[in-house]
């Protein structure tokens, strides 16, 4: 048989909308030797977030809460964000910094995005849920049919979540191409599944249409579809 080689890290994450039963998988990827400069860029786009608006570098990027305003990213909200009467506009920027992390993404040289979802129910979403990543992981396995490529997926969370341990199990092992359970990581320490955060975000954005979503229903298209090699979320 001939060597394998690991040349696919993909970081994931999750997203969606219960109420309209939206199930989304969202992720970054690149081979091992780009690492060095995929998480080299996104950490020189977070110390320019410093330099600009005070936003710490260790601090969460995630987009539920701080692109919606809920978040507070900064001690304070920058100047240029404050009304005449001293109201404080989060939202403007946490759209602000979310567009500048975006724009770094989209030409970080190496790396991939992707997404897929599905159309269940309120009811379904659940089930729906270990249905398509396990048809996603089917997809990896495709790709990488008759090559010699093996690949690792990184997800949010401490573990304790056994529906895609027990995906990744039911992949015949002599020759599954997706090696290991999913490494699980906390998004509140890893940098990448802050990234991987922001493709699912966006990615349901697209999809799921939520009026006060509204500005950022092109995101994905505007910034993300040069890196994917679908251009779009697909349907699953």
């Amino acid at each position: 048989m001939p060597q394998r080689t690991l040349d696919r890290l993909i970081y994931m994450d999750d997203s969606g909308h219960t109420a309209s039963g939206f199930v989304v998988y969202g992720w970054i990827e690149f081979s091992p030797n780009h690492w060095h400069n995929v998480l080299g860029q996104w950490l020189a786009h977070r110390k320019r977030l410093w330099r600009q608006y005070a936003v710490p570098v260790p601090e969460e990027l995630h987009m539920t809460d701080y692109a919606l305003g809920r978040g507070r990213i900064s001690q304070s909200v920058p100047p240029e964000f404050v009304r005449e009467d001293g109201v404080e506009l989060w939202k403007d920027f946490g759209g602000e910094v979310a567009r500048a992390s975006l724009e770094t993404m989209s030409s970080i040289e190496g790396l991939r995005v992707g997404a897929v979802y599905h159309q269940a129910t309120r009811e379904t979403g659940a089930a729906a849920r270990a249905d398509v990543y396990g048809r996603l992981l089917s997809r990896f396995e495709s790709e990488m049919e008759g090559t010699t490529s093996l690949a690792m997926v990184f997800m949010d969370g401490d573990g304790s979540e056994t529906t895609y341990r027990d995906a990744h199990r039911a992949l015949p092992r002599a020759t599954r191409h997706v090696i290991e359970d999913p490494i699980y990581t906390d998004s509140k320490a890893s940098q990448l599944m802050q990234m991987a955060d922001h493709v699912a975000w966006c990615a349901n954005a697209a999809i799921a249409q939520i009026p006060k979503h509204a500005f950022a229903h092109d995101w994905y298209e505007e910034y993300l579809s040069p890196r994917d090699t679908n251009r779009a979320p697909t349907a699953m």
